[in-house]
């Protein structure tokens, strides 16, 4: 097959050595084949030096590319991107390549985006539906989205994460119950604040709120016009009074919709990922104690590829 830019065909190069034969000249088969009187020329060297086999395609790749990564630093990439299974963004800075140069050596390697990927094993699955229209408003506190994440408890010792699924407990009667935890996003920043919670109760939802907003406002965040939410009994209702004593509007997705409210899902799966499955721990309060120390580095040092690699608070104010 010939290249996807190329005029001829290795029929169309084999006619012109078969009227170079015939006695054509040059000049006359280059305008018959509509190419240059030099593709001739080539084509009819090249078929007196090796015959037909000349006359195939061949690849375009230089003899040598002096500006190639060497094998060592792609190997390294790859390494990392399987150990940490982070975008071009983030891995740049980790293994000391830029980003645009980690992306190019994944896409070499054929290895699949993250999107494709699951987020805990890493194993090629179907994507996700993703919203077709993406936004980001144009200053903080504009606009927040709020959700709750279930996670179940870790018995003490570790679970099966720390002992196999073979010694871990499956008895499927006994459950160790479930810690939920609640997060809050600004849509602009990516700023995040989250804590883990008893339940999701209505009650429990405006508590936290207040405490996201006091939050906020020590990051500059000191006034919140917006608030997205799913169709949850607790968010459509007992928000209600809160969000009219704060002066902020209450939005809500379309029902089974979820991705209309995808910037704090993507956290949801960021705290699954980076926090709660990333290592393993032998007790539920280790896993908690971990939370704190995790959302400053998220907001503080953690490169976002939304934010052009840079943390949340980059786009923030001074305080």
């Amino acid at each position: 097959m010939s290249h996807g830019s190329a005029r001829l065909t290795v029929y169309g190069r084999l006619l012109i050595v078969q009227r170079h034969q015939a006695g054509w000249k040059k000049a006359h088969i280059a305008a018959a084949m509509g190419v240059s009187r030099k593709c001739v020329r080539t084509w009819i060297q090249r078929f007196e030096v090796e015959g037909e086999p000349g006359l195939e395609t061949r690849s375009s790749r230089p003899n040598s590319m002096p500006t190639k990564t060497n094998d060592e630093v792609e190997q390294k990439v790859l390494a990392a991107r399987a150990e940490h299974r982070d975008g071009p963004d983030v891995l740049g800075p980790k293994v000391g390549v830029p980003a645009r140069t980690v992306a190019r050596i994944l896409r070499r390697h054929a290895v699949p985006y993250l999107r494709e990927c699951d987020p805990m094993t890493g194993e090629v699955i179907r994507s996700s539906k993703q919203t077709a229209q993406r936004y980001e408003r144009e200053r903080p506190g504009e606009l927040v989205h709020m959700d709750v994440k279930k996670l179940g408890k870790i018995p003490d010792g570790g679970g099966w994460r720390a002992h196999g699924r073979a010694e871990g407990n499956r008895d499927r009667k006994v459950s160790n119950g479930y810690d939920y935890v609640h997060s809050l996003v600004d849509d602009h920043s990516r700023l995040a604040y989250s804590e883990i919670l008893p339940n999701e109760k209505g009650e429990t939802c405006a508590a936290f709120l207040v405490r996201a907003i006091d939050y906020f406002a020590g990051y500059g965040i000191t006034r919140i016009e917006r608030l997205m939410t799913d169709n949850a009994f607790a968010y459509r209702y007992s928000l209600r009074d809160l969000c009219a004593e704060r002066d902020i509007k209450q939005k809500f997705i379309k029902p089974h919709c979820p991705w209309q409210n995808g910037k704090v899902e993507r956290l949801n799966r960021t705290l699954a990922t980076e926090w709660a499955y990333r290592q393993v721990f032998t007790s539920n309060t280790a896993r908690a104690a971990a939370l704190a120390p995790w959302l400053e580095h998220y907001n503080t040092e953690r490169r976002h590829s939304a934010l052009g690699g840079k943390p949340p608070t980059s786009r923030l104010s001074p305080t």
